[in-house]
């Protein structure tokens, strides 16, 4: 998580246990609109892998039960939009149920960058670990409801995308614009309070500098709109003006 950062640094000031994992969360973001419900990313899943569940020592996919406490089924997501398609992101976009493997959001037009969707088919030697299309993928592809998008494009009116690279090849940023209020969901380009640092970078990062040329983007246009910056894996904060944000 830390990056190039050495742990002389950070070591001190970041809790970790005695494999130096860094406990993470995994906040989700949920946009209604009108008759729009809209998912950005979808979790861990409940397929991982008995040596993912070593590696990263998951706790039980709440997804769910997240979305039915605010009112809401699978059946009634009509949009997730993917940040990125690691498997922190898209492993909930699949779910495994004692009859087989379904999509678990059966109804929704899933938004990725044409990109970020070809690197995960067809990784090339840097990226062949970061994804594994046929077990979280495939099924998404051949249900039909894949929408591929290149660059920016308006999803739902107030909701844009952007794509940024830098974390992964198609990496893409969320604008919310509700008019009287901005938010700005930077996915894993700004994923805790330790990285909107704008020299720190995660080790996953393909491209250190894209991302950090998407973050003097974001934070640039966070000040223009007096906006709010949402992040994706800090355990303790969730929305944070930039007001309140030394960059």
């Amino acid at each position: 998580m830390m990056g190039v950062l050495p742990w002389a640094i950070w070591g001190t000031r970041v809790p970790t246990d005695e494999r130096r994992r860094k406990k993470l969360s995994l906040n989700l973001l949920l946009i209604v609109n009108y008759d729009r419900v809209i998912l950005v990313d979808s979790g861990l899943g409940n397929r991982l892998s008995e040596r993912q569940m070593d590696i990263f020592k998951p706790s039980e996919f709440l997804l769910p039960a997240s979305l039915a406490e605010l009112g809401y089924r699978d059946v009634d997501v009509t949009d997730v939009i993917m940040t990125h398609l690691h498997f922190d992101h898209a492993g909930g976009l699949i779910t495994a149920f004692s009859d087989g493997d379904r999509l678990t959001f059966p109804n929704a037009t899933v938004w990725v960058q044409h990109s970020e969707w070809e690197t995960a088919k067809h990784p090339d030697g840097l990226n062949r670990a970061a994804y594994d299309f046929d077990h979280q993928l495939a099924l998404v592809e051949s249900s039909g409801l894949l929408r591929l998008i290149d660059g920016s494009v308006e999803i739902a009116p107030g909701v844009k995308v952007d794509k940024v690279g830098g974390h992964s090849v198609g990496s893409q940023i969320v604008e919310i614009d509700a008019g009287d209020k901005f938010w700005i969901y930077a996915g894993d380009i700004i994923p805790t309070m330790f990285h909107t640092s704008l020299a720190i970078t995660s080790a996953y990062d393909i491209c250190r500098k894209d991302t950090f040329r998407a973050k003097q983007r974001v934070y640039q246009v966070l000040k223009d709109r007096g906006g709010y910056l949402l992040l994706d894996h800090d355990n303790s904060q969730w929305e944070i003006p930039i007001s309140e944000l030394k960059v």
